[in-house]
Formats: C-alpha cells, sequence, structure tokens
C-alpha cells in the first residue's frame, strides 16, 4: 500500500455478538440489510475466533498482539494493563494516523465507573468514552451518559420504562453520531493525506436484552428459532457446573430463551441501521471492518450470558471487510481465523512494522485477491480466572480450547474435565466425546497438540519451539 494511500480505518466493534447473526451468511431470522451489503461486496470470514469468551482478555489480545495469558491479562476488569507491549493503535498512531476511539475500552477495570487512559499512551486523539449504559458515572467520566443528560434525556429512568431508551438516546445512535463527528473533524483539520482509524465500540448486544420497545416489537419471541439444545446438554452442564458460568445450565424455557432471542436480534438491527448511516459518511479510501470481540450463549447448551465455556455460539464471532474495489468482494472463506489475525491484519494495512511478539497472521493477502492455503490448522481460546465471583458465584477456573477443522477440544484444568466434540458430525456440540472410549486416540493427540500450542504460543521462549513427542 503506497504510503501516501494508506486506508482509512472504520474498525467497528460489537460486543457479544455471536457469529450467526447475519442474513447474509444463513440466519433467515435477523433483520441485517447493511452487513449482507459488507458480506456482497466485501470478504466475510465465517470461522473467526476469539481468544477470550470474556470481554477484557479478549480485547487485551486484539490490541496487545498476544494471547491473553501472554500478554498477563486474563480477568475481565483487571486492575491495570502491563506497561508493555504498546496497543496496536499507538504502534499506528506513531506511524502518522490519526487515531480515534468511541465507546468501550476494557483494557482494565471500570467498575469504579472510570478507565483511565494508558499511561504509556494508546495512540488515540480522539476519546469519547462509554461503558456500561446506565447514568451512575460522575460528571465528565461517561460521554455517553453526559450526552443522554445534555439533550434532556433521564437515561436510568429510560431504562425502567417499558419503552427502554429509545433509538434517539441509544449507546448505538450516541457512537454512531460521534463517529460522524470525527469523520467530519479530521475531514476538515488534519494534515493532507494524512490517514485515520476509528475504533467504534458499540455496547450492544451485550446483556441486559433491552433493546428499544420499538425495535423489539419487531421480532415475535414465537417466530424465533429458538436454540441449539438437547435435553442432554442439562447432563453435560451439571458436570461442568464448578467451572465458572453467570448461570447454571438450566432448560432454555426456564430461561426465556426464544423471548432473549428476538430482543437479541432487535439490538442488532438498531446496530445495522445506524451503521448504515455512518457508512454514507466514508470515502473510497476508506476500509470498514465489522467485528465483535466474543459472542453470547443465548440459550445454547441451557446457558446464557458468558463464562467459562466455549461453544460455537461464545468463542465464534462475525469478522467482515469492506471496500469495493479494493477488497475482494463477495468472498466468503472458511479458514480458520483468530482475532489475533484482525489486529495484525489492522497494523499490516496502516503500513506499519509488524512487531516481532506480534502472534497473528495477517489477512491482507486474502483481501487483496490472493489465495494462500488454509491460514491455521488450529484457533485457540482461553479462560484463566475471566470472572470476579462477584459474576458467577464461583471461586475461580481455568480451562483452554483448540479447536481443529474437524474437532474442538476443551480441557477444563481446574476441575479435571473435557469436552470433544466431532465438529463434522455435531456442529452444534451436543455428543461429549471426551469419555468415549472409540474417540480415546483423538483426545490423546488433541491433548498433546493444545499442550504444546500452550508451550508454544503463551511462554516466551525464544527461537525454540516445543515438538510433537
Amino acid at each position: 500500500m503506497p504510503a501516501d494511500r494508506r486506508p482509512n480505518i472504520l474498525w467497528f466493534c460489537t460486543d457479544q455478538q455471536r457469529f450467526d447473526t447475519i442474513g447474509a451468511l444463513g440466519n433467515p431470522h435477523v433483520v441485517t440489510p447493511t452487513l449482507d451489503r459488507l458480506v456482497r461486496e466485501g470478504t466475510a470470514f465465517t470461522h473467526a475466533y476469539c481468544q477470550s469468551p470474556i470481554c477484557t482478555p479478549s480485547r487485551a489480545s486484539i490490541m496487545s498482539g498476544m494471547y491473553p495469558s501472554r500478554v498477563h491479562n486474563t480477568r475481565n476488569g483487571n486492575a491495570t494493563f502491563p506497561d508493555s507491549p504498546p496497543v496496536i493503535t499507538k504502534l499506528i498512531a506513531d506511524s502518522g494516523y490519526d487515531c480515534g476511539l468511541i465507546g468501550k475500552f476494557h483494557l482494565s477495570s471500570s467498575g469504579k465507573r472510570t478507565e483511565p487512559r494508558l499511561p504509556n499512551g494508546d495512540g488515540f486523539r480522539y476519546w469519547k468514552f462509554s461503558h456500561a449504559p446506565r447514568d451512575d458515572w460522575p460528571d465528565g467520566e461517561h460521554d455517553y451518559a453526559d450526552w443522554v443528560r445534555e439533550n434532556g434525556g433521564d437515561l436510568n429512568a429510560m431504562r425502567e420504562t417499558e419503552e427502554n431508551v429509545p433509538a434517539e438516546f441509544h449507546q448505538t445512535t450516541w457512537a454512531v453520531e460521534r463517529a460522524k463527528e470525527f469523520i467530519a473533524d479530521v475531514d476538515n483539520a488534519r494534515e493532507e493525506n494524512q490517514p485515520w482509524l476509528l475504533n467504534v465500540n458499540i455496547y450492544d448486544p451485550h446483556p441486559p436484552f433491552i433493546p428499544p420497545k420499538a425495535y423489539a416489537d419487531q421480532f415475535d419471541p414465537d417466530d424465533m428459532p429458538g436454540p441449539y439444545f438437547r435435553e442432554s446438554d442439562l447432563e453435560t452442564q451439571t458436570g461442568l457446573a464448578e467451572a465458572d458460568f453467570q448461570v447454571k445450565g438450566t432448560h432454555p424455557d426456564e430461561l426465556n430463551a426464544k423471548d432473549a432471542q428476538a430482543k437479541y436480534y432487535a439490538m442488532i438491527k438498531l446496530i445495522d441501521d445506524k451503521l448504515a448511516e455512518l457508512l454514507e459518511h466514508v470515502d473510497e479510501n476508506t476500509i470498514v471492518i465489522f467485528t465483535s470481540d466474543h459472542g453470547e450463549t443465548l440459550g445454547d447448551h441451557g446457558l446464557i450470558y458468558k463464562g467459562c465455556r466455549f461453544y460455537e455460539g461464545l468463542v465464534r464471532v462475525p469478522l467482515i471487510f469492506w471496500q469495493p474495489g479494493r477488497v475482494q468482494e463477495d468472498l466468503q472463506r472458511d479458514d480458520l481465523v483468530e482475532l489475533l489475525d484482525l489486529s495484525a491484519t489492522i497494523l499490516d494495512l496502516s503500513g506499519g512494522k509488524m512487531p516481532d511478539y506480534h502472534q497473528g497472521i495477517s489477512l491482507l493477502p486474502i483481501l487483496q485477491g490472493g489465495n494462500p492455503e488454509q491460514t491455521r490448522e488450529f484457533v485457540r481460546c482461553e479462560y484463566f480466572d475471566g470472572l470476579a465471583p462477584y459474576f458467577t458465584g464461583g471461586h475461580g477456573a481455568f480451562a483452554t480450547m483448540h479447536r481443529t477443522r474437524k474437532h474442538k477440544l476443551s480441557v477444563y484444568h481446574s476441575i479435571g474435565k473435557g469436552e470433544l466434540y466431532d465438529l463434522e458430525a455435531d456442529p452444534w456440540e451436543h455428543e461429549n466425546l471426551w469419555d468415549n472410549p472409540a474417540a480415546a486416540d483423538v483426545r490423546h493427540r488433541l491433548v498433546e497438540e493444545s499442550f504444546n500450542a500452550h508451550v508454544n504460543l503463551t511462554t516466551d521462549v525464544g527461537s525454540e519451539r516445543i515438538a510433537p513427542m
């Protein structure tokens, strides 16, 4: 990419959005015309995986370019963020980009109603912060809540009404309005040909599932397909109950899963509508990236929300790149991809030097028309004491996922249990083969592969790597 034509980068990241929430990728129950357009006119990676099923470690991994355990930021809401390595936006800003952040950052705790800027710099000139859409923040520390008040709204009061927070006061709307301001500002004020990067972090469709009533009314729970569930899932969840999760395994009917699904899709519809507005403000030199930090169980396997599990709905996320004329159009790739690869691709797009420690693989060759072999033989996800006992009632859990093209191995190290699924025969993970004697050889091989991957990828051991035994 010529230095004087480095692209603007609009990085649009939702929170807790599953991979299977886009009409053009096979879901007939959602309404996503804007995302469908991005899929038709861009490149979608249909098997993209986060590196942790929890916000902070997942975002820390993307921003650092390393697995959460490698960057030593594995818990949701850590009190601090490591001094090194620099986050990718700092590297990109140092290379000449004008960078902005809107919405969540969440590399450290917002539990005390503030999230400090990184002491060594985060690269963001423009900073408009929001976290949970509540008005329990001091003035001047939560830009979204301040904006609602400035426009005559009472956020907490609206959340308690039947209407919920209407679209005009919603965090999604606020984020897109701030994004329009940033783009107009840089178009008017930046140096000639200076590129920009804008990271827009929408809070939805994160729980609580409270879309504006006008959007909720568009989705009837009775029309929803419901979660991926078999009665045998409850026995599996009983066996894994000590591995922390925000709920215990429960029949989806008791979770009102179809109602949650309808509200979840309504929140995504608002995101899609607002993204359409934002796309009108970008030019042909802007690449648009759409993704999410992790998924949501949404009733699958008798679970809702998130925690120490690695089911597809929780760890697999959307990943779409769109720039007509410069990104491959109408391309759907089923490569195994990690969000670390998103991180590497953003760095590659900016023209900066890839740090030696970065653990991602740039997807730019695919976006620009190359046809390399599958990028990874496996993807990895970690949960290392990811949620405080306040959220789970537990005392800390440790687990890892090793997912190949055919199998998924999840080892719950802290409780001595595991799951093994043949994803070709059982794509929604109902038949646990962990204790099946016929699958013992596969289990042993994958346990060894996963262990070696842990040593190789999460330990700074220089150029030496552990070879299979």
